[in-house]
């Protein structure tokens, strides 16, 4: 039977390299994001369905989900790769965008996350994957609301792993440590920067989709990915 991934949080990234290789790999796949009308190139590329979904507003979660209820018999592997910031010194960041940032990154997460679990647990099978940042093991000046929201992010992933591994079900939490090469955001290694300075979201797809593949019997909960530059 074919098997279905669904991506919320879809762009041009992680999640776009992720995409392509669930789909060269036989998946159905499903993107959601706020705004659908930007995934057409990459929903083309996949043969994917669009939807629009805000990860922090549990209506918009279930009619995602509902959706793919409709589509779909099961529901085999879920990434969440929505995140929001507020930066900006402690004493002045908005208290407004903040708590937007933190509903997307930690709630929104929760949201989408159960909505998951609950269909996996039917089956007994499903993976499901969180990816966090440098910034989920460790705060950085006027970066305190992205640690919050993805220091939550990863003690979700922590209690959803424990819980739901005896079921069946494989959490997985990334920590991205580094920047990640992005051509449409300007992030691309240049003259004054030395080969793979930044993340190729290519090969962090191939780790995502070899903890999809783990057998059972030697799961990981959390893995760590950083480029060949970065200091530890």
């Amino acid at each position: 039977m074919t098997k279905t991934a669904l991506i919320v949080g879809a762009g041009s990234g992680i999640s776009a390299s992720f995409a392509r290789l669930l789909a060269k790999d036989g998946y159905r796949i499903v993107l959601a994001s706020r705004n659908p009308a930007t995934l057409t190139s990459l929903a083309t590329e996949t043969k994917a369905t669009t939807h629009p979904c805000d990860a922090a507003d549990p209506a918009s979660v279930d009619q995602l989900f509902a959706h793919v209820d409709q589509q779909f018999p099961k529901l085999d592997v879920c990434l969440f790769n929505a995140s929001a910031r507020a930066p900006g010194p402690i004493t002045e960041v908005d208290r407004e965008q903040a708590r937007t940032a933190l509903l997307i990154s930690s709630y929104g997460g929760f949201l989408v996350a159960q909505a998951a679990a609950g269909r996996m647990l039917l089956h007994g099978s499903g993976t499901i994957l969180l990816t966090g940042a440098s910034a989920s093991v460790k705060g950085y000046p006027q970066s305190a609301v992205f640690a919050m929201g993805k220091f939550a992010l990863r003690g979700l992933a922590q209690s959803m792993a424990r819980e739901l591994a005896p079921k069946g079900i494989h959490v997985a939490h990334f920590v991205i440590d580094g920047g990640v090469r992005n051509a449409e955001k300007g992030r691309v290694e240049g003259a004054n920067r030395a080969a793979d300075s930044y993340l190729d979201p290519d090969a962090i797809a191939q780790s995502y989709l070899h903890v999809v593949r783990q057998p059972r019997s030697a799961w990981t909960w959390e893995v760590e990915l950083r480029p060949w530059v970065e200091r530890f």
